[in-house]
This record gives C-alpha cells, structure tokens and sequence, in this order.
C-alpha cells in the first residue's frame, strides 16, 4: 500500500513541474528551432524534455536550462512552482518584461542566468530571498538592498547590464 502512495505522491509532484513548464510554453511566443514547441508536450515524460533535467531522489525538475535557443517570450509566475529547481538559465534569448515576484519561493535554487536577454524593472526584494543562491546575473535597473541578505553568494556578474541607483 505505501508503494501506492508513493507512486501517486510522485506523479502528482512531477505534474506540478508540468504544469508549471506548460505555463512558461505558453508564454514563448517564438521558438525558431522548434525546440520547445515540438518536444515540451504531455506524450513525452517531463524529465526527457528539452532543457529540463530531474534529480533523482524526487524525480523532479532540478535544472532549466535554455540557454541559446533564441526563444522570444515572458516568464510566468507559475514558474515559481519548480520548488525542487536548483539551477535556472535563459541566457542568450530573447525573454523580456518583469521577472515574477513569486521567483522568491525558489529556496533551493544556487545559479541564475539571464545573460543578454531584454527583462527591465529592479532586482527586488524577492532576489533577497533566494538563501542558497551562490551565482546570479544579468538584470537591468536598481538593485534591492536585500542583495546582503544572500549569504551563500559566491559570484554574481552584473556585466551588459543597465544598472541605475546611487551608491
């Protein structure tokens, strides 16, 4: 019976990595190599997708990875439910707007990259929250304070950035 439950408690878990990849799928609205518009779908199992790499104790998305696959798109806040991811990159695409609030309840991740993409707004007091965080970059405008709330920070890169404030 404890089998049972595990399996279940599984699927619903990897379901809401589903769920949350569809949602970011949705907001792409160009993939010129058709690298998330063919593969990300329900017939293929999350874990074998494109740029999504799972862990193995949990069978959970623990990477996002998609860098140089020229996407155009937003982000939405319902990647915020990738609770297991440690390591995020969108680096060399074309995502623009605001990065959600609800990026803040990523408590495990260690590694951002959002290098030579178009986001804008400020490093808010979400990127303040990210405790385990050890290499973030890439963002445009003011920086929080709470970046010195990030004690396990250990490189973050601000280069080709377009950042405002005083000292």
């Amino acid at each position: 019976m404890a089998a049972i439950l595990t399996v279940a408690a599984q699927t619903t878990n990897i379901s809401t990595d589903q769920s949350a990849l569809l949602a970011l799928k949705s907001h792409i609205t160009n993939d010129p190599h058709n690298k998330i518009f063919t593969n990300w779908s329900t017939t293929t199992a999350v874990c074998n997708w494109v740029g999504v790499t799972c862990g193995a104790p949990h069978h959970r998305v623990t990477v996002l990875n998609l860098t140089n696959m020229k996407l155009t798109g937003t982000i939405p806040l319902q990647l915020s439910n990738l609770s297991f991811l440690v390591r995020l990159s969108f680096k060399n695409n074309s995502f623009h707007g605001t990065l959600p609030l609800e990026l803040g309840h990523l408590r495990r991740l260690k590694g951002i990259d959002f290098t030579y993409n178009n986001f804008k707004g400020i490093i808010s007091s979400w990127f303040g929250s990210l405790s385990k965080l050890q290499n973030g970059n890439k963002f445009s405008s003011s920086i929080s304070t709470t970046i010195f709330n990030l004690s396990a920070l250990e490189i973050i890169n601000l280069s080709f950035n377009r950042l405002s404030g005083t000292n």
